[in-house]
């Protein structure tokens, strides 16, 4: 939401029947937090201590025009497939994107992103590793070649943070020249990792870090301009800790993915 907007919504005159301290506080999430829906506005309400029917959050955010339409934008996919050019592995995940376990699964993929005038000799591109147990980034990297070594580079930072588990991990692909590479699929038995790839053509098996891609790009290039790549990273990095740190989520019963991650852990201790 432009800072133009929330102020014309907060000097309007008020003839609504809200008292005028919610509308302010509600105008003022959706100013810190472009990507804010309704039905997340009304978490951060109820995480606040403010129990407010998610309807009148919508019909407050509606009469005031800060509906959020920051996902409307469509997309276009990078496409990593180069035939068979290394090692296949089967689909193993399934679509089964739930888990109740943290670093159980988690989904990888590559996307791109462009600065400046949105050329391309003006484009970078952007990895990292998904945990489906609480939508953390927990690796990812920022690049101007996707190779085998920009998506090993993230893995590995991955194998060195993770704890140890009594459990294996599955990470899933899609079936990109990256993860046929031999020196990836090395890496993953070495570390008794187990690959997991989506079907030829078949982006669906790999929906969730779709999704996140599509929540990165509003967040950054969609609506901000970075004249260099380095701006591009800056900005990146900033999105990439306030995902993991500030956005909350309804499905993580309106914590953080960082915050889900450690309450699970108090309970499990």
């Amino acid at each position: 939401m432009a800072s133009s907007s929330f102020h014309y919504a907060l000097g309007r005159k008020d003839d609504s029947k809200y008292p005028h301290k919610l509308v302010a506080e509600i105008l003022q999430i959706r100013l810190d937090n472009p990507d804010f829906g309704y039905r997340t506005v009304t978490a951060e309400l109820k995480n606040r201590g403010k129990r407010i029917n998610h309807k009148v959050v919508l019909k407050i955010m509606k009469q005031n025009n800060v509906l959020c339409h920051a996902f409307d934008r469509k997309t276009r996919k990078y496409n990593s497939y180069r035939g068979t050019v290394g090692k296949l592995a089967k689909n193993k995940l399934k679509r089964r994107f739930n888990t109740n376990r943290p670093y159980q699964k988690v989904v990888t993929d590559v996307t791109e992103l462009r600065w400046g005038t949105s050329s391309t000799n003006e484009r970078a591109y952007f990895t990292a590793f998904v945990d489906l147990f609480s939508n953390e980034i927990l690796s990812w990297n920022l690049g101007l070649s996707p190779n085998v070594d920009f998506v090993t580079t993230p893995l590995k930072d991955l194998i060195k943070s993770k704890p140890q588990l009594p459990y294996k991990m599955l990470i899933h692909s899609d079936q990109g020249f990256q993860y046929q590479n031999r020196s990836y699929v090395s890496k993953l038995k070495e570390n008794h990792i187990i690959q997991s790839m989506s079907r030829k053509a078949t982006c669906l098996d790999n929906a969730v870090v779709e999704s996140f891609f599509h929540i990165l790009k509003v967040g950054t290039v969609h609506n901000n301009h970075y004249a260099s790549y380095e701006e591009l990273k800056i900005g990146i990095t900033k999105y990439v800790d306030y995902y993991n740190n500030k956005r909350i989520r309804t499905k993580l019963a309106g914590k953080t993915p960082v915050q889900y991650r450690e309450l699970s852990n108090q309970f499990s201790a």
